[in-house]
């Protein structure tokens, strides 16, 4: 189908062009038709491997062009190359890469294995996927991770405070708290933020639970994120935020139980056994 339109990842099955958009690698959605646009987006979109076949198992060792990428590399100088799969990679160094980054660069490009986009690979699901794609899109930006600080906002039956955060490529549940003004301690960040957010003044800070940190676009102005979070047990409480918090992003706030979040969409993904360790420590 890319060939006969002349357009690269030009099945509508593939999720090469929404995965741009939900990683806000681009500012609007395009259609394969648009590619070239994309250079307006300071991104550029190439082969691997010329030869048209049918899927990437087809493919043999002679059809890669490694020299073809190292003259990109060398005369356009870009900050990182991402292979759209494995197979481009391995087609083109003759090696197996995990996702991610790899220790081999191009002169001082760097280079970055996503998932591949073909819906041959439906067995890896649409959260994952996005998952790379916004590791790349916030490791390229070249913008400062923003520091955080969270609270797992526990009560005396056991429930946990979460907000609802996301988008029309989906939605997750995250503890409440916030990003750290410069000069504040870690407790001053979290009295502020549980005070604006649900309300809650009285309160004593527990332990520091865990520490995190990843690479993303979603924060304006940053690459990235690292939290740390700490456990504040109190008495069941509806929370009463002193701001809009539709204006900050949240869709709806809730009390869950531990066994309300199992499926749940939640960052991070394993809060619901986080919760089970906080609640027994």
């Amino acid at each position: 189908m890319s060939a006969e339109a002349h357009a690269h990842f030009a099945n509508p099955r593939n999720d090469f062009w929404r995965l741009l958009h939900a990683a806000r690698f681009t500012s609007r959605l395009y259609e394969p038709s648009e590619q070239f646009e994309l250079l307006k987006e300071g991104i550029g979109v190439t082969n691997a491997a010329a030869r048209t076949t049918p899927g990437s198992g087809d493919l043999r060792k002679g059809d890669f062009d490694r020299g073809h990428l190292e003259r990109i590399a060398h005369e356009l100088k870009p900050r990182w190359i991402g292979f759209v799969g494995k197979e481009a990679y391995r087609g083109t160094f003759d090696e197996r890469p995990e996702l991610g980054v790899q220790e081999r660069t191009l002169g001082e490009t760097q280079l970055f294995v996503l998932p591949s986009t073909s819906p041959a690979n439906a067995a890896v699901p649409w959260s994952e996927r996005l998952r790379w794609f916004r590791e790349l899109a916030g490791r390229a930006s070249g913008l400062p991770k923003r520091q955080s600080i969270r609270a797992l906002v526990v009560d005396d039956a056991g429930r946990t405070l979460l907000f609802r955060y996301g988008n029309e490529y989906g939605w997750w549940w995250v503890p409440p708290g916030g990003g750290q003004d410069p000069g504040e301690s870690d407790e001053q960040t979290l009295r502020r933020e549980l005070r604006e957010e649900c309300g809650l003044v009285d309160f004593e800070i527990g332990p520091l639970l865990w520490e995190e940190e990843g690479f993303s676009l979603e924060e304006p102005g940053h690459g990235g994120w690292a939290h740390r979070v700490y456990l504040v047990r109190v008495p069941a409480f509806e929370i009463a935020p002193q701001l809009d918090l539709s204006a900050e992003g949240s869709h709806e706030e809730r009390w869950f139980t531990f066994d309300e979040l199992a499926g749940l969409p939640t960052r991070p993904e394993d809060l619901a056994e986080r919760l089970r360790n906080a609640s027994g420590s």
